[in-house]
């Protein structure tokens, strides 16, 4: 008589302490890896061919409803804006005018002087799409990406001053630090006294002037403009205004808390600026450069002939 045993109820796998350790093992791998190495920066961009369609065709629904009440905006309404827009530009003419004038002034001035020309700023426009999902961190996504030439550093301005830093790129869209993010520093300089340090995000809307002393000429209402010493933005763009100073005799540093020109938090439209060129050394910094790589070549050689003869 053949002993036969009824098949198990209920299919046995690993232990579900073996399992988690398996998978919390496997995530550290994959955290270390992608960390130190950036090993799943391709995937990542893979990824994101896949997943755009989705994210448009989920926020089609929203775009829906924007345009359903954009369509029922009265005529008069439109014809009020109008024809302000047309008073503002009249009333921004002479200025606009002044201001193009100064520039060739400015640079007949520098030409004499033998100065360096300003670099001219060039971009390209792109629409603020949604806010990145990390509630901790200050990000929008925009609808321009690798496809359209955008490289993670590019600075982005609006119609007001410095928005943010392009910091990761997919084929279609890209992701901008904001200006407010705690991870964000910019180099500036006090307009009205032209000294000069860095500001950075507090993660919470505004911004926090460093490393000035106690007794700095700083006041409320004091613009800060890029010092472009950073080679990433350049000088002259509007960055924060100075609400509040704290002087506290215990600190040698005060807090400075600013407020940022331009409009980080809200949704439009902004400029991906290209990225500076890279400035050629002077002729005769080049030549001092090349001759000390030349004496340092030269001496690690003798040295090397030296600990050879001794061996």
């Amino acid at each position: 008589m053949m002993d036969h045993q009824p098949p198990p109820f209920f299919k046995r796998g690993p232990a579900p302490l073996a399992l988690l350790t398996f998978y919390v093992a496997l995530s550290l791998a994959l955290l270390i890896a992608d960390a130190r190495l950036q090993m799943l920066e391709m995937l990542r961009q893979g990824l994101s061919l896949f997943t755009h369609p989705v994210q448009n065709m989920a926020h089609l629904p929203g775009q829906w409803v924007d345009q359903f009440g954009t369509y029922f905006v009265s005529l008069a309404r439109l014809q009020e804006e109008n024809s302000q827009l047309k008073r503002t530009r009249l009333d921004n003419v002479t200025t606009l005018l002044r201001t193009q004038q100064l520039e060739i002034e400015n640079q007949r001035l520098r030409r004499l002087l033998e100065l360096k020309e300003r670099q001219p700023a060039s971009g390209q426009v792109a629409q603020i799409l949604y806010t990145a999902r990390d509630p901790y961190s200050r990000r929008v996504v925009i609808d321009k990406g690798l496809q359209d030439h955008v490289q993670a550093g590019q600075p982005v301005i609006d119609d007001a001053g410095v928005v943010g830093q392009v910091t990761r790129v997919f084929p279609f869209v890209a992701e901008v630090t904001l200006l407010t993010d705690k991870e964000q520093s910019v180099p500036v300089q006090i307009v009205r006294t032209g000294q000069r340090s860095v500001i950075f995000g507090l993660g919470n809307g505004q911004l926090e002037l460093r490393f000035l002393p106690a007794n700095a000429d700083v006041q409320n209402g004091d613009l800060l403009v890029t010092s472009g010493l950073d080679g990433i933005y350049m000088a002259g763009f509007p960055v924060a205004k100075v609400v509040r100073i704290d002087r506290e005799a215990t600190h040698a540093f005060a807090r400075i808390f600013c407020l940022p020109i331009a409009a980080v938090e809200n949704f439009g439209e902004v400029m991906v600026l290209a990225p500076r060129p890279i400035a050629a050394l002077p002729d005769a910094l080049a030549k001092e450069t090349a001759a000390n790589e030349r004496k340092a070549t030269s001496k690690s050689g003798q040295a090397r002939k030296k600990r050879s003869m001794k061996e």
